[in-house]
């Protein structure tokens, strides 16, 4: 609080110390980081100031009685400094935290154009909630199966009164593939464990992967099935 009133009535509390107030990161260094108008001239010890153009309206919130950036402007601001994995372990707290939503972060981003860090975001969000068409899905996966070394599976079909993506009978092997990573509500993500538990305690091996593990890491996805693969042969 001390810090950004001291740099003057339009500052905000920005960055990674804006990332500890919200809960979903920790400052960085040993100094208290402050954005402000550019044609302001605030120097103060122990504070890093970032000059900005303007700051919007919609970036402006207050939390616990400071002055500071908004959830979607701190994570911007956040992917101009963490790496990528830094960086997700963010967006996934304040997910986690009900501060922002993944798909309205996204769309939020339009806001900010040619903005630092907005494109690292956005790859990031792409990424982590690609979904796949079934016909796609059904296209990239079958050569990567057929790279492991399996037969080509049965598709769409009900196995323990579940309709499971890809099926391999002989082997006992059910894949299931998840399009969207964030945001999952409790009570799919409880139907979802109860699909492997039962798949499992009828005596056969659930696997899942995400659309974008198939789009952009097949080769992570073909090693894990031909490892499953050659343990249920050998079994």
């Amino acid at each position: 609080m001390a810090a950004t009133l001291s740099c003057g009535p339009e500052a905000l509390l920005s960055h990674g110390s804006a990332a500890a107030l919200w809960g979903f990161g920790r400052e960085l260094g040993q100094q208290i980081e402050v954005s402000i108008c550019a044609a302001a001239d605030r120097r103060r010890p122990g504070v890093h100031t970032y000059r900005r153009p303007s700051i919007h309206a919609h970036d402006r919130c207050e939390h616990c009685g400071i002055p500071v950036t908004s959830p979607v402007r701190t994570l911007i601001d956040l992917a101009t400094i963490l790496s990528p994995t830094a960086l997700e372990r963010a967006v996934n707290e304040a997910d986690k935290r009900e501060l922002v939503d993944p798909e309205e972060l996204r769309a939020a981003l339009v806001r900010y154009p040619n903005e630092r860090g907005v494109a690292r975001l956005r790859t990031l969000l792409d990424r982590r909630t690609f979904r796949l068409s079934d016909s796609d899905l059904e296209i990239l996966f079958r050569p990567i199966a057929h790279k492991a070394g399996l037969p080509q599976p049965q598709t769409k079909q009900m196995v323990n009164d579940f309709e499971v993506d890809f099926f391999w009978p002989d082997l006992g092997l059910v894949v299931e593939t998840d399009g969207l990573r964030y945001h999952r509500t409790p009570s799919q993500q409880a139907r979802a464990l109860l699909r492997d538990q039962t798949h499992t305690a009828a005596g056969m091996t659930p696997l899942r992967f995400s659309h974008a593990q198939i789009k952009y890491e097949p080769e992570r996805v073909r090693t894990n099935l031909a490892a499953v693969a050659w343990r249920l042969r050998a079994a």
